[in-house]
């Protein structure tokens, strides 16, 4: 806004400065004409083209305006009241409002006024002018005085207004980012620590009865023991590896051959198992690098279909599919056996519970891959399809 005001005080300062030049009288009146010509234009074109630098100094000092004011008057007394010189006199009240409030605005639209009337006293014997054409501008800068603290007022409550809605969008921001991390976290402990765990507490419950039948045979408590300790060892590995991912960042110019990384889980999901479950490469490609972000969450959803198709389907056979074909990646874990009830949705999934595929849906969404749930093998069983243009790779984030 000031710089605004500004911009139209070298409009009317340019059109005013021949005038000025032309009434003043030779020798020293026109030199002193001259130099408030400069002096005036060149400090509204400073205040104008770099108001940021230069406008806290006007800010600071007040008595800078009120020098701009008497170089004013001077071009004011040469050129006279009745040029456009005399609008600048009217932004100078104006310009005080905005920039000191309602004290500067009564003190320059006073002291404005003042030098209006003493001019036009001054040149009343050669203008003839009357009453109430000497009153107006000392009136309109009275009324621009009040325009510019009012001015001042409304920007001072919009920018409280801005600050306040900046400071809801940052909170806002956060308890999003916090429940983003939230969810994150819970899918985390879902598909790693929890099942594993719960493999622990099966595991122990069988070695208990063994160890408590009558009947009790040595060999199959010990495998029964080695298989618990197995699975303690590996719920330690996952919790320090979940602990170690959430305090760095892994390196996202290190990638993950992902068609070698899901060939090899699912051969130790087959031995872990005993399950019936094979690895087709599919497409043109035999290696595929993906950012380790992005690596873990793909590789996170095929073990969990594989496990809900270990422990909820009882499949006789589970197939894995993988490959790169028309720049996108397929993924896809189909089995053979119940499969879905018809018309179950992910909603329905949430509310009774049931997070693996709520959890397989949010990771897909957040490295901007297309998952669907359908039929598996030979119209039977489950199908878990998973598609990621490749395009995505290189935008994908944790």
């Amino acid at each position: 806004m000031c710089r605004q005001v500004f911009g139209f005080r070298l409009a009317m300062i340019a059109l005013a400065a021949p005038a000025a030049l032309l009434n003043a009288s030779p020798g020293l009146g026109a030199r002193l004409v001259g130099a408030a010509v400069v002096v005036t234009f060149m400090g509204s074109y400073v205040l104008f083209r770099d108001w940021e630098r230069f406008g806290p100094l006007l800010l600071r000092h007040p008595t800078l305006l009120a020098v701009d004011t008497l170089f004013g008057t001077l071009l004011l007394i040469s050129a006279g009241p009745d040029t456009t010189l005399a609008y600048v006199s009217v932004c100078t009240p104006l310009l005080a409002g905005i920039v000191y409030g309602w004290r500067g605005a009564a003190c320059f639209a006073s002291l404005q006024s003042l030098i209006l009337l003493l001019v036009h006293a001054t040149l009343e014997r050669e203008s003839g002018t009357g009453l109430a054409e000497r009153l107006l501008l000392p009136g309109l800068c009275v009324i621009t005085g009040a325009v510019g603290s009012t001015l001042r007022n409304l920007m001072l409550r919009f920018g409280t207004a801005t600050l306040a809605l900046t400071t809801v969008k940052a909170r806002l921001a956060v308890t999003q980012a916090v429940a983003a991390e939230r969810a994150r976290l819970a899918r985390e402990m879902h598909d790693s620590v929890a099942k594993t765990l719960h493999g622990v507490a099966l595991a122990a419950d069988g070695l208990a009865c063994s160890a408590g039948s009558a009947t009790m045979d040595p060999d199959r408590v010990r495998q029964q023991a080695e298989l618990v300790a197995r699975a303690a060892r590996r719920a330690a590995a996952e919790s320090r590896e979940l602990l170690t991912d959430l305090r760095r960042e892994t390196d996202p110019d290190q990638g993950v051959d992902l068609l070698h990384e899901l060939a090899s889980r699912t051969r130790d999901f087959a031995a872990r198992t005993g399950l019936p479950v094979t690895y087709h490469p599919t497409g043109d490609r035999t290696t595929l690098p993906v950012p380790p972000a992005v690596a873990r969450h793909l590789l996170t959803i095929a073990s969990e279909a594989l496990e809900n198709a270990h422990r909820h389907a009882d499949p006789t056979r589970v197939e894995v599919r993988a490959g790169v074909r028309d720049g996108l990646l397929d993924v896809g874990v189909l089995d053979d056996g119940r499969g879905l009830p018809p018309g179950t949705t992910l909603e329905q999934l949430r509310r009774t519970g049931h997070f693996g595929i709520v959890g397989m849906a949010e990771r897909a969404a957040s490295v901007g891959a297309h998952i669907r749930f359908g039929g598996g093998l030979h119209s039977r069983g489950t199908g878990v399809l998973l598609e990621l243009p490749l395009a995505a790779l290189t935008t994908s984030t944790p």
